[in-house]
């Protein structure tokens, strides 16, 4: 036999109370005298009560609920970063409601979705957020932050590493190395992630005294990556170095050009970028740029908690700078 589900009306019963007076103690917890507030608690501990967080958050309006919403969970840099948000919004007492994104742009669905769960915010990572659904989630009084990109004449607050500076550091990084023939994979150009990566790469090898630059656009992706680098290994231009838009897409560009007969980096040098786990593997051990995760994420979280309680209410753009991590996949001098 099913053991019947405790509820607040038993709790309720056993008491000696009534069942708003119970739903006060598990909601807002307030016009609840501290001898009826101890009848009720023993009851419910005697009755094995545990009340519904949904419910409760539908009374006080607080589901402490966090909306993420990530597109390439495929690429490992992800789940890293979806671990860090887990672990640090837990420390501040919420939880994760993960919304994997079908497309590039956030769907209609999806945010409706977000406002049926009355998330408190929602931190978009990956995926495009379109002005209207901004405007959608804060109507609903839900904050937003942009992790990891920003947009032009921002809506929302975002959080992001500093690519451009990045993208030139690696340029200058590779013409010091001594390398004259230079490719890019590039991700989607349709983010501040690929633009100024590109951006700031192009200007610190053209500064460098080298005029042309070999473009792939992919996206993000191993299959992406290794596709890109035997189209420019197999196009007859001299190639000495490939910087890739993230370390996924370099990792199948190392294989491709195994695959092809190059040694890396003696043949070839190659440079990714996010720092994922696979990056250290001795197979690949691969230079690339570190993004500072940790500080990214505790600064997302602070923003949209600040927003959350209304400590904030205008727009910031947090940028961090990262560091180059120097391993065997790129031939120096």
């Amino acid at each position: 036999m099913t053991k019947k589900k405790v509820t607040s009306t038993d709790v309720a019963k056993l008491a000696g109370v009534s069942q708003s007076t119970v739903s006060r103690v598990y909601g807002s917890g307030t016009n609840v005298s501290e001898k009826k507030r101890k009848q009720i608690l023993e009851a419910a501990e005697m009755l094995g009560y545990q009340p519904n967080a949904l419910a409760r958050g539908l009374i006080t309006n607080k589901t402490r609920m966090i909306g993420i919403v990530m597109r390439n969970i495929q690429n490992p840099f992800y789940p890293e970063v979806l671990e860090k948000f887990h672990k640090c919004l837990s420390k501040h007492g919420y939880h994760i409601l993960f919304i994997n994104s079908e497309h590039n742009l956030v769907g209609e669905d999806e945010i409706n979705h977000l406002i049926e769960y009355h998330v408190e915010g929602v931190i978009i990572t990956d995926a495009l957020l379109t002005s209207s659904a901004v405007q959608r989630l804060i109507k609903n009084e839900i904050a937003v932050v942009l992790f990891n990109r920003y947009i032009e004449n921002p809506d929302c607050s975002a959080v992001f590493c500093d690519n451009y500076f990045a993208g030139q550091e690696i340029g200058r990084y590779l013409i010091a190395s001594g390398h004259k023939h230079f490719a890019f994979i590039s991700g989607p150009l349709n983010t501040s992630t690929s633009i100024d990566r590109k951006k700031g790469f192009e200007e610190a090898v053209h500064k460098g005294g080298i005029s042309d630059i070999h473009i792939e656009i992919g996206n993000y992706s191993y299959e992406s990556g290794f596709e890109a680098a035997k189209k420019i290994l197999n196009s007859g231009n001299l190639v000495d170095c490939i910087f890739c838009g993230n370390d996924i897409t370099a990792l199948g560009a190392i294989d491709a050009a195994k695959q092809l007969g190059f040694q890396v980096p003696n043949d070839l040098s190659i440079v990714g970028f996010d720092d994922i786990t696979m990056a250290r593997w001795p197979s690949y051990s691969l230079t690339t740029w570190k993004q500072p995760i940790d500080d990214m994420v505790n600064a997302a979280v602070q923003l949209l908690l600040d927003e959350i309680s209304e400590k904030e209410n205008k727009v910031i753009t947090k940028s961090f700078p990262g560091e180059l991590v120097i391993r065997g996949s790129v031939k120096e001098k």
